[in-house]
C-alpha cells in the first residue's frame, strides 16, 4: 500500500466529532497515530453561522478537514422538518467547504448518505445511479442537500485542483448514536423501543424511569406517575411486552457498524486521490464519490426479531453485524473484515461472543399483520402506518 498522504502531525479538523460518525473517525485517526486533531461542539461553533466558521478557520488554519457534521434524523423527522433539513445542511456544507477552500485546505472528506440515490435504484446501489430518477419523497430535502455537498466537492476539484472526496456510507449504528424516539434512525429507535417494552413487561420501573430521565420523550422525563408514562410510551408503540412498528417489516435495509465505516473513510482520505476515481476514457467527470457498505441486507422484520432475541441490554450493545466490506466502485476493490462483528456488551467491547445470525424467522400471524415472536422477548407487531420501501433511506 502507498504511504498516507497526510503525516501524523497534520492538523485535521473533524466537524461533528461528538456524533456517531465523527467520533468514530476521530478514534480511528487516533489509533493510526494522528495527534493534531481539532474539534468543536455545536455550543462552541455553530456551523450554520458563516461569520463564526470563517473566524474559526482564520484562527486554527487546519490542513485537512473531515465534514461529518450534519442535521440528521429518521423518516418522521425528515418528513416533518423538511425546511430545517435542507437549509441547515446546505449552510453547514457551504460554510465548511467554502472556508476550507479559502484557507488553502487541499484534502477534505465529505460524509454523505445513501439516501441520495433514487427511490427505485437498482440494487446493489452503484455510484452512477445518482440523479437518474426521483428520490424517496420523505427525505428528499436532506438528500438534495447531500447531493449539493457532493457536487460542491466535485466542482472544486475540477475547477481548482483540490482533493475533496465524498463518501456515501450506508445506514450506520454504533457508539454515540441517537436514541431519540421522535427523530432517530430505525435501528437505535427499535433497540430502545424493544428494551422499554421488555422492562415494562417485567415491571422494572426503575430502569424505565432511568431511561426516560437520560433521554426525555416529548419533553417528559421519568418523574411522572406510572399511568402517565404508559400513555406516553403507548403513543410511540411501546406497551408492556409489545412493540408496534411501522410498515410490513418487508423492506430491506443495509447496516454498518460505525467503526468499520470510519476505518474505510479514513483509508480513503489517506490513500485515495480524486483523479483516481474519475473515468479515464474521456467521458464527462461526474459522480466520482465512493459508496461504503456491507453489500448485504436484512428486512426490517428480521432486524426487529434479532433485537428482540437479544433484548436484555446493558449499556451500549453491539446488536450484531454482517461482515464489513469496503466498496470502491471505481476500482472494484473489496476488503473483507477477518470476522463478522459479534454481540458484545458496552463494558466488554474487545471480547467476541456467540455470533448473531441474520436469518428469516417465521411469522406466526396473518399475512396482513405479521407478528414476530421469540421466547422471553416482547412481541413485535407491524402495523401499516406510512411505510417507506425505499432501500436507500433509513
Amino acid at each position: 500500500m502507498d504511504s498516507p498522504k497526510l503525516s501524523p502531525s497534520t492538523k485535521i479538523y473533524v466537524a461533528g466529532h461528538r456524533g456517531l460518525v465523527g467520533s468514530a473517525i476521530w478514534r480511528n485517526l487516533e489509533q493510526r497515530g494522528y495527534t493534531n486533531l481539532i474539534g468543536r461542539t455545536h455550543g462552541e461553533l455553530d456551523l450554520t453561522d458563516p461569520v463564526a466558521v470563517r473566524a474559526f478557520f482564520d484562527e486554527e488554519r487546519p490542513e485537512a478537514v473531515i465534514l461529518a457534521a450534519a442535521h440528521v434524523g429518521g423518516i418522521m423527522a425528515n418528513n416533518t422538518y423538511r425546511a430545517d433539513f435542507i437549509y441547515d445542511n446546505l449552510q453547514i456544507q457551504q460554510n465548511v467547504i467554502g472556508e476550507s477552500f479559502r484557507h488553502g485546505v487541499k484534502h477534505l472528506l465529505f460524509l454523505g448518505s445513501t439516501c441520495i440515490y433514487p427511490r427505485e435504484a437498482e440494487q446493489p446501489l452503484r455510484e452512477e445511479a445518482l440523479l437518474t430518477a426521483p428520490l424517496e419523497y420523505t427525505n428528499e430535502p436532506y438528500a438534495i442537500a447531500k447531493i449539493a455537498g457532493l457536487k460542491m466537492c466535485e466542482s472544486f476539484n475540477l475547477q481548482y485542483g483540490t482533493n475533496y472526496i465524498a463518501v456515501m456510507p450506508t445506514n450506520l449504528y454504533g457508539p454515540n448514536d441517537n436514541f431519540h424516539l421522535e427523530n432517530s434512525h430505525v435501528l437505535p429507535a427499535m433497540i430502545r423501543k424493544i428494551y422499554l417494552a421488555d422492562r415494562l413487561q417485567h415491571g422494572d420501573w426503575q430502569a424505565v424511569r432511568t431511561d426516560l430521565s437520560k433521554r426525555p420523550v416529548a419533553g417528559k422525563d421519568g418523574t411522572g406517575d406510572e399511568a402517565t408514562i404508559l400513555t406516553l410510551l403507548e403513543h410511540f408503540g411501546i406497551l408492556p411486552g409489545q412493540v408496534n412498528l411501522w410498515g410490513s417489516g418487508r423492506p430491506l435495509r443495509e447496516f454498518l457498524w460505525s467503526e468499520d465505516m470510519a476505518d474505510a473513510s479514513v483509508h480513503i482520505l489517506l490513500h485515495t486521490d480524486f483523479r483516481s476515481l474519475c473515468p479515464q476514457d474521456g467521458s464527462p467527470i461526474r459522480n466520482c464519490h465512493v459508496n461504503i457498505g456491507t453489500g448485504k441486507e436484512i428486512t426490517i422484520g428480521e432486524l426487529a426479531q434479532l433485537i428482540a432475541l437479544h433484548h436484555r441490554l446493558r449499556g451500549a450493545h453491539r446488536v450484531g453485524q454482517h461482515q464489513a466490506r469496503r466498496h470502491d466502485a471505481q476500482a472494484h476493490l473489496r476488503r473483507e473484515a477477518p470476522q463478522p462483528w459479534l454481540a458484545t456488551s458496552g463494558r466488554d467491547r474487545g471480547r467476541r461472543t456467540a455470533p448473531l445470525r441474520l436469518v428469516p424467522h417465521p411469522l406466526t400471524a396473518s399475512p396482513k399483520r405479521p407478528r414476530l415472536r421469540c421466547p422471553d422477548a416482547p412481541s413485535i407487531s407491524s402495523v401499516s402506518c406510512g411505510e417507506s420501501s425505499s432501500r436507500p433511506s433509513s
